[in-house]
């Protein structure tokens, strides 16, 4: 599918699948195709050229089908800030068709779900972010959809409600096919099993987070806490094996955990992949007489796999 707004090019001839009850992530830097694709996806804008299908229906000759299969979270939640919560429910699910049995018998378990019971009565209007975001996500599952599209879910919200807006995202994913977008990496990485990475328009990665990391690697990282070794001591003998790239002390360690470990020093050491280097590590620290309390090798965060793969001088290689 390619997506074009007059001669500016916005999504370039991608293609993706997405099974039943996948929770995938759509990551991208600010630009890269993300909302635009999501409202082709919809049914909200038209694709230039090929084909969309959700559910088995193509999303510009049966549109309103596509419509009934899907709930969407848009980044900015069109809400009627002179409703209460309750009559803009009650209203959203009459214009997708629901009958008012069904609304009324659906309306109690979604206010519950998102946890919105004590603002039922309550004007949109005067609803925090956090809460407004909740309305929206109710708005998009209260018809029951196979399917849910959710852009930025959590953009522009408190820490607390970040991490309860994400509890509830996971719990509806236990249910529902899910495609999230988002540009914050520990989000995804929580929730999603598998990741879209998009760039200028076009999908440059799509698999696991671990998957991706195995494959990106350009070196196995090595998380090392070891018992009576000076920093400079143990950063030299690390050096001197000839399979490892760099050796240095772990900065992550907070001042605090230091302090409730003051006899334990970590240390991240960087080998060269598939050289099995932790034997000699161990045997090198064992050696020189210091404890070994804890080797782990450690995969690539999603932070790096992003950056490793939207950084214009990585795509060119």
């Amino acid at each position: 599918m390619s997506k074009s707004y007059g001669p500016y090019p916005a999504v370039i001839d991608i293609s993706f699948e997405v099974l039943k009850g996948e929770i995938v992530g759509f990551l991208g830097p600010n630009g890269a195709g993300k909302t635009t694709t999501m409202r082709v996806v919809t049914g909200f804008t038209p694709p230039t050229h090929g084909d969309v299908t959700v559910g088995g229906y193509d999303v510009v000759s049966h549109s309103l089908d596509v419509r009934r299969h899907i709930g969407y979270l848009p980044e900015s939640v069109p809400l009627y800030l002179d409703m209460t919560v309750t009559d803009y429910l009650t209203y959203m699910g009459e214009i997708r068709g629901m009958n008012k049995s069904w609304v009324k018998e659906r309306l109690p378990k979604v206010i519950e779900m998102v946890r919105l019971g004590e603002y039922r009565n309550t004007l949109v209007g005067r609803l925090s972010k956090g809460y407004r975001q909740r309305t929206g996500i109710a708005q998009a599952i209260l018809h029951e959809p196979d399917v849910l599209v959710m852009d930025e879910p959590t953009i522009g919200i408190d820490p607390i409600q970040v991490v309860e807006t994400r509890e509830l995202i996971s719990n509806l994913g236990e249910e529902h096919t899910m495609l999230l977008s988002s540009h914050i990496l520990p989000e995804v990485s929580a929730i999603c099993k598998r990741v879209l990475v998009i760039n200028d328009g076009r999908i440059v990665a799509d698999d696991k987070p671990d998957d991706l990391s195995e494959k990106l690697q350009h070196a196995e990282r090595i998380e090392i806490s070891v018992r009576g070794a000076e920093s400079p001591a143990f950063i030299n003998a690390m050096r001197d094996i000839s399979d490892v790239v760099d050796a240095r002390s772990d900065q992550r360690a907070s001042i605090v955990q230091r302090a409730e470990r003051e006899d334990f020093s970590p240390f991240i050491v960087d080998a060269r992949p598939n050289v099995q280097a932790a034997e000699q590590i161990a045997k090198t620290i064992i050696e020189n007489g210091w404890g070994l309390t804890n080797l782990t090798p450690l995969p690539m965060t999603l932070e790096e796999i992003f950056l490793e793969l939207t950084t214009e001088e990585n795509l060119g290689e």
